[in-house]
């Protein structure tokens, strides 16, 4: 297995100098910054942990989860993005050669009393934990990244319960919270431009550990609501112990240098000359049209007015299909029965519509080169390789303040629902830079506060664009918003977890099926061992949710 091996993925190259002492030319100078595991200086390998770590999470976000909760949809390579047809081997090596990285961090920082950083990779290191029993359920984490050690435990490790793993993250942040305590002047070893976060700022990394505590006590709050109650309650409660992250200034966030594809905003046009991968992106119909019922400005920000609008129109004589005034003009006849959305300003690609999606709305270049006219792209800021707006965001004020909206209507202390769902909609405008629009927007039918948890979620599935992952968790958790899959997808239910890897069923047999085991089959499971993704893990079983 990949990830156990003794192998660090240590990015920045160094150039190595041989100095020779004066006193005692067959002594070798120690160098500081060498890139042997016991000797690297934590600096050096830190911006490749938060990096990485921000790239996996904005390709989750992005891409095939952004298909799962419907803010897009492809109209060509389309089957993983828009039907869920993920082919049973989804890796999760790229997450453990960051958590090893990390854990180099983390031992170094220790070895070298650098608090800082040690406050920093636990919480990277609950991040990345987070995403992968979230991702996959059970998973390695007691006995992982110890594959040096050379124990069979070691190199073919249990998997631990999500239970255990999501206990050990709350821990671990809590530990992170404590480290993160102290004035900036007091830590050894900060090096502002090395953390592409938050520029060496211990205040806003311990909001972002405590904030990161919010979410995991809301993940598990329908398991054990007892602890997520005093958790969050706790939290609230004691703001001067436990500073969340409540300003968009303090958003755990990651811009693109956009120098090379390593280093820029995914599918642009500008790395991608072709911009086949921006332009298979479209707007998906669930949330074009949710906007549009709103009246919400963010939509302008995320999308495109459809090049030429269709327009059927029944005066016209039999056969008619031409372009007027930049419209497409029908006649009935030419449009039969077929679903076509005439909408003049936006228009979105239905969820799993078909096999052909790219021939949706009568487009006269189907297939996988084609250039749809009728439906809405994505704004033209993601052709660009970077740009303000253009950026990983981990975690902001926008899901922390729809968190305890959410903890409040359950009744726990979390404060009013109704002032931070509100702040919560305002923090997601002020981020996509329509916060002027805020008070029209609040005072809209379907905006304004009815105390629901319906509409809190679906403010907060509405936030996560580009964040995807979390509304797929919220959705598995709450049912909430109501996304149905459509007519092509592979089950009639949205999936609800990634597939073990065949490596690791075939190399770390036992304990795999081991985790398989405790997974619950379901009607729409498809494989007979259970590993399916439709298959309940701890999280969901016993829920009801969903579906």
């Amino acid at each position: 297995m990949k990830k156990l091996h003794n192998k660090f993925v240590i990015i920045p190259l160094l150039l190595a100098c041989m100095v020779f002492s004066c006193k005692d030319l067959t002594e070798l100078n120690e160098n500081p910054n060498g890139v042997a595991p016991e000797s690297v200086n934590p600096n050096l390998v830190l911006p490749t942990v938060l990096t990485e770590a921000a790239k996996l999470y904005v390709n989750l976000g992005y891409q095939d989860i952004a298909g799962v909760v419907q803010h897009t949809q492809k109209d060509a390579w389309s089957s993983g993005h828009n039907d869920y047809d993920w082919g049973g081997d989804q890796s999760w090596n790229a997450y453990y050669d960051v958590l090893r990285n990390n854990d180099l961090v983390y031992q170094r920082a220790v070895a070298s009393n650098f608090e800082f950083h040690q406050g920093v990779t636990l919480v990277m290191k609950s991040f990345m934990f987070g995403l992968i029993t979230d991702l996959w359920g059970d998973a390695p984490y007691t006995n992982a990244l110890k594959g040096e050690a050379g124990a069979v435990t070691d190199i073919l490790p249990t998997f631990d319960s999500q239970d255990v793993i999501y206990a050990g993250i709350i821990a671990d942040l809590e530990k992170a919270n404590t480290l993160l305590s102290k004035p900036k002047a007091d830590y050894e070893g900060i090096v502002d431009n090395v953390d592409v976060f938050y520029g060496g700022d211990p205040a806003k990394w311990r909001k972002m550990a405590n904030s990161l505590l919010l979410r995991y006590y809301m993940r598990i709050s329908s398991k054990q609501p007892d602890i997520a109650k005093a958790g969050i309650e706790k939290i609230v409660a004691n703001a001067a112990n436990y500073p969340i992250i409540t300003s968009n200034a303090d958003d755990a966030t990651m811009g693109f240098p956009g120098n090379s594809d390593a280093d820029s905003w995914p599918a642009n046009s500008v790395i991608d000359a072709s911009g086949s991968n921006y332009r298979r992106i479209k707007m998906c119909a669930t949330l074009v049209e949710k906007l549009q019922t709103l009246k919400d400005p963010r939509l302008g920000i995320w999308a495109n007015k459809v090049e030429i609008p269709l327009v059927v129109d029944p005066t016209q004589p039999a056969g008619t299909d031409k372009i007027v005034d930049g419209k497409r003009i029908l006649s009935p006849d030419k449009v039969k029965n077929t679903q076509v959305d005439t909408d003049p300003e936006y228009v979105g690609l239905p969820p799993s519509f078909s096999a052909l999606p790219s021939a949706y709305n009568l487009n006269p270049t189907p297939g996988q080169t084609s250039f749809n006219p009728h439906v809405s792209f994505l704004n033209n800021i993601y052709k660009a390789a970077k740009g303000p707006l253009l950026r990983a965001r981990l975690i902001s004020a926008a899901e922390v303040n729809f968190i305890l909206a959410e903890a409040a209507l359950k009744g726990w202390a979390a404060g009013t629902a109704k002032e931070r769902y509100e702040a919560g909609v305002k923090a997601s405008m002020e981020t996509w830079t329509v916060g002027d629009k805020y008070a029209a927007y609040l005072a809209t039918p379907g905006v304004a506060f009815d105390n629901t948890a319906k509409q809190v979620l679906e403010q907060k599935w509405i936030a996560s664009w580009t964040a995807a992952t979390e509304a797929w968790f919220d959705f598995r958790r709450t049912g909430l918003p109501a996304l149905k899959a459509g007519p092509a997808a592979k089950r009639e239910v949205l999936p609800v977890r990634f597939y073990y890897m065949q490596d690791e069923l075939r190399i770390n047999k036992a304990n795999a099926e081991a985790a398989v085991s405790k997974l619950e089959i379901t009607s729409y499971s498809q494989a007979d061992n259970g590993n399916s993704a439709w298959s309940k893990q701890w999280l969901l079983q016993g829920t009801g949710k969903p579906w």
